[in-house]
């Protein structure tokens, strides 16, 4: 994606990335939008990144990316709806998902509960906080899902040889 120069049309709630702390961004400012994946936008604000949640669209002049999954026929949980509501999430500072990133580590599905086991690139990773939220919110969006499990891990170490070739072909790292 290009960098392109835009103006907040309302006062917006966003994170500093990488340390996750909330600040408030003015109306009328402009910010420059750096990322748009995955429903949620990383812009830079007063020389900072920060990440603006995909029900704050509409601040940057965008309709909101809705995830939705159909019912599965034989009422579910769909495997592959998990990995898709996973693969639309995605690292406010580097343009993969967290998939792809190899972050996630593994996926159980079990009645109507849904564990999954994760990493971050680093260990004290600020958004650490807020990736979690993401994989809880998103995944507890597959139809039949009543509750998601996250677990954060860091035996083994995340490195960048758990990304998928595509994702370092993407980075320019392959």
């Amino acid at each position: 994606m290009e960098r392109k120069l835009v103006p907040i049309r309302r006062d917006v709630e966003a994170r500093l990335v990488p340390t996750g702390t909330p600040i408030k961004i003015p109306r009328g400012v402009f910010v420059t939008l750096t990322q748009a994946l995955g429903g949620t936008y990383s812009v830079v604000y007063n020389g900072q990144m920060s990440r603006i949640e995909g029900q704050d669209a509409d601040a940057l002049g965008f309709e909101p990316e809705v995830l939705r999954h159909e019912p599965p026929k034989d009422g579910k949980i769909s495997d592959d709806q998990v990995w898709e509501s996973l693969r639309s999430i995605h690292d406010p500072e580097i343009p993969v998902n967290i998939v792809d990133l190899g972050l996630i580590y593994g996926v159980k599905i079990a009645n109507e509960q849904v564990q999954v086991t994760m990493t971050l690139t680093s260990p004290g990773c600020g958004m650490g906080p807020v990736l979690v939220r993401d994989v809880e919110e998103r995944v507890g969006m597959v139809p039949f899902v009543s509750a998601v499990e996250v677990s954060v891990v860091f035996d083994p170490p995340w490195s960048r040889d758990r990304m998928t070739e595509e994702a370092q072909l993407e980075l320019g790292i392959f």
